[in-house]
């Protein structure tokens, strides 16, 4: 009954109300069916996974590989907005309706412990322990970002820090700008050059990305949002530093006139077509850059940690995990999905094709891997991930976020000043913690 159900439904891109509508519309017959604990032995099933935009294909080749390597099951494939925040949102208004239209999902790095919270997510143990997954193989970060009150909610898929790539036709490897006193310099300087039309390339759009940016200029001049007691701390010389910089530079220039507009596939897209010398981004960049099919500044790209402040360079840690909708009708089925693709194989191909950093630690020695991404073991690519700093550490991370995204975007619109950006998120942030 399921799959004659879902393969019905057509993928749309208003999918927080269809998810609601047809939860509603189906709510007593998917109960029916989850009695039965997957029961689809010699028949066709289908898995429907939910991600957001991937625009280097490299989830459809390990959905390739696993239909291949699993023949009975079929992976539909639901796109979610590239907005992290919508993407959260969309998931939270199916969720609570408790929809079983979605069997396996992504989750940002931040979502575990509050999808779990709420009972969004099943949890894993129990197939781990059958199926004799070594943990101990994983990114320690990255695995415990998806753990909550002892139990594995999720897998990672790969791990994430923002880092400097930059056109290496431009910017010479001696030349790599140490400090952001000096990228603005620099880019100001090659802005025009190569057929660029902007100097530097970041997400300064009011979402999460913003949020990653503010982290990592915020700690390269020695602040926090939330030290590791709890305590709201933002509002000190050295955030405030953080801040006047970020605004310094998203301000200047250098930069798209727009660039509040800008997430990443709007900066990835610039970079690839030679529009700028330098970009903030996660490392799937190099990839991208190196796609021959739409990028036109392949073998022309280098990577570094980001730009020092008074403290050094720092990086946001960011990555995707994956988890199974707790309302799931076929179980197994999404759980075999996620094993094969949070896993070695998996793994490999997205590393491989989407230029991803993998969770698995033994990936980074593998020979394939490494010729797909020179730079995993370049020592740029490996200072950034050693820079890596977490975002705020709290169990309503959802609405500090966006307590961070409105305070920062008010400072680079000019509508108040740094200063008076991290007082009002000090007495805002506080307040939700006090909750």
């Amino acid at each position: 009954m399921k799959n004659i159900k879902k393969i019905s439904k057509v993928i749309t891109t208003s999918l927080a109300l269809s998810l609601v509508l047809s939860a509603c519309s189906t709510d007593k017959a998917s109960t029916d069916e989850k009695s039965k604990d997957s029961g689809n032995k010699g028949k066709k099933v289908e898995v429907v996974y939910a991600f957001g935009k991937d625009d280097t294909g490299a989830t459809l080749k390990i959905i390739d590989a696993f239909e291949k390597k699993y023949p009975n099951i079929d992976i539909k494939v639901r796109e979610m907005p590239a907005d992290t925040g919508k993407q959260h949102n969309s998931y939270v208004t199916a969720f609570n309706a408790k929809s079983d239209e979605i069997d396996v999902f992504e989750l940002d790095v931040v979502w575990p412990a509050e999808f779990a919270q709420a009972g969004y997510v099943m949890p894993l143990d129990r197939f781990i322990q059958k199926d004799g997954i070594k943990l101990d193989e994983y990114n320690e970060g990255a695995l415990s970002a998806s753990k909550f009150k002892g139990k594995q909610w999720a897998l990672p898929k790969f791990i994430d820090a923002g880092m400097l790539f930059y056109r290496t036709d431009l910017v010479k490897d001696g030349e790599v700008p140490k400090t952001w006193d000096d990228l603005l310099k620099q880019a100001k300087a090659d802005k025009g050059k190569g057929g660029t039309k902007f100097g530097y390339l970041m997400q300064a759009k009011q979402y999460e990305g913003l949020v990653c940016n503010a982290v990592e200029f915020i700690a390269s001049y020695g602040g926090e949002i939330i030290n590791d007691k709890g305590e709201v701390v933002v509002d000190s010389p050295e955030a405030v530093k953080g801040i006047k910089k970020l605004v310094e530079v998203a301000t200047s220039d250098v930069v798209p006139k727009n660039v509040t507009t800008f997430a990443e596939p709007e900066s990835h897209t610039a970079f690839i077509n030679g529009q700028s010398a330098f970009i903030r981004n996660w490392p799937y960049q190099f990839a991208l850059a190196n796609d021959k099919q739409q990028s036109k500044i392949v073998g022309k790209v280098g990577v570094a940690p980001l730009p020092a402040g008074d403290k050094g360079p720092a990086a946001a840690l960011g990555g995707w995990q994956a988890g199974i909708n707790k309302n799931t009708d076929v179980p197994k089925e999404a759980w075999t999905f996620l094993k094969f693709m949070a896993g070695e194989e998996g793994q490999k191909i997205d590393a491989i094709n989407g230029g991803h950093a993998p969770t698995i630690n033994k990936l980074f020695d593998d020979a394939e891997v490494q010729k797909a991404n020179p730079y995993f073991k370049d020592a740029g690519f490996v200072n950034a991930l050693k820079s890596a700093v977490s975002r705020p550490v709290a169990p309503n991370y959802t609405e500090i976020s966006d307590i961070m995204q409105i305070q920062v975007s008010k400072a680079i619109a000019k509508e108040i000043t740094p200063e008076q950006a991290a007082k009002n998120m000090q007495k805002e942030i506080s307040s939700k913690l006090e909750k």
